[in-house]
């Protein structure tokens, strides 16, 4: 199957996904269908090979768009204020009918979304995600924003896309220790909805990347639709094993991936479902074997300190009023949000990695 499209919609908003290849040569054609105005700033990071940056920017050019580009450092310290008002300053000639292209890995995403997010109080904006994480997660949903010394991801804003394009012939320039990232999220979205997919993955050698990733995009889509802004409780499932993994990231100073830390933070959080979800051990451990296959690590190193990540869970932006509220799994393909857990439980969690 050479493409797929997933249309998105919600409450105010509706827009397309579409995974395939070649689509980088087409993004400006596929921008134009969306966007009447004639300036673009296309924002990449310095990770972003430049055949990818260079291909979209021409095909911008050529749908019409006069097109800056502004490259950020690549990492997740540039997802910071001072990063985004580097960024509006050199979009100072844009005006409300701009778009905002962002090619690249959740970081760029989640940074460009943002400023479109606020640039004139709101302009359009275009993601196409170059990593695998990027294309099954953050590339979907409208969470947009930056971090704080105080934690990941506090300052943001919900700010729908209006075109989404991932290209799958980027992959094969990506090493596999980024490929892997991306298995961290697609393993979590199987634990918490999507059981089938869990032993489709325990028996799949090659992966066919198309049918994946769209697998992926509908399963996030779908709960985006039902509670875009996570006030229901349903999107708050998709922090399966975020709030430990969130903790180990902030704790190393972002020297471990994300998909790393939320492998981990999965591990602890089937720890924590056998405590109080009656997850079985027997389903544990296949979670525990199906990241190790995928080179996930399950066991946290000695370099991050203990005591930080208690820290950083402490003040987890999924703490309402100060009540735990914390995704537990009863079985693989469910999940529910529990207020049984404590924060004993969690440095049991932790403790047990």
């Amino acid at each position: 199957m050479n493409s797929q499209k997933i249309e998105i919609a919600g409450p105010g908003f509706r827009y397309c996904a579409q995974v395939g290849r070649g689509l980088l040569a087409d993004a400006g054609r596929l921008t134009r269908e969306q966007i009447a105005g004639d300036r673009a700033f296309l924002i990449t990071d310095a990770s972003v090979p430049g055949s990818i940056v260079q291909t979209v920017a021409s095909s911008l050019r050529q749908a019409g768009f006069d097109t800056a580009e502004i490259v950020i450092a690549a990492g997740d310290q540039s997802k910071c204020l001072a990063e985004v008002e580097r960024v509006c300053g050199q979009m100072s000639t844009a005006d409300r009918s701009s778009v905002v292209i962002a090619v690249g890995g959740g970081v760029v995403g989640d940074l460009a979304g943002f400023v479109a997010a606020i640039f004139h109080r709101g302009i359009p904006h275009v993601l196409i995600p170059t990593t695998l994480l990027a294309m099954v997660d953050s590339s979907i949903g409208g969470k947009t924003g930056v971090n704080l010394a105080a934690g990941k991801n506090l300052v943001g804003a919900f700010h729908q896309p209006v075109l989404v394009l991932s290209d799958v012939d980027v992959l094969q320039l990506l090493p596999a220790e980024q490929l892997r990232q991306g298995y961290a999220e697609i393993i979590k979205h199987a634990i918490i909805l999507d059981a089938e997919m869990f032993r489709e993955l325990e028996a799949a050698h090659a992966p066919e990347y198309v049918p994946l990733i769209a697998r992926n995009i509908r399963i996030k889509a779908a709960v985006v639709a039902e509670d875009e802004r996570e006030r229901e409780g349903k999107r708050e499932l998709l922090n399966f094993g975020h709030t430990v993994g969130h903790a180990i990231e902030r704790a190393s100073e972002y020297a471990l991936p994300h998909g790393d830390c939320v492998s981990l933070g999965i591990v602890a959080a089937c720890g924590i479902s056998m405590k109080r979800a009656g997850f079985a051990r027997e389903e544990r451990n296949a979670v525990v074997e199906l990241l190790g296959r995928y080179g996930l690590p399950v066991r946290l190193g000695p370099g991050v300190p203990r005591n930080a990540i208690f820290e950083a869970i402490a003040r987890d932006k999924k703490f309402v009023c100060g009540e735990i509220r914390f995704v537990v799994a009863p079985r693989i393909g469910q999940a529910f949000v529990s207020h049984e857990v404590t924060l004993r439980d969690l440095r049991d969690g932790v403790e047990e990695l």
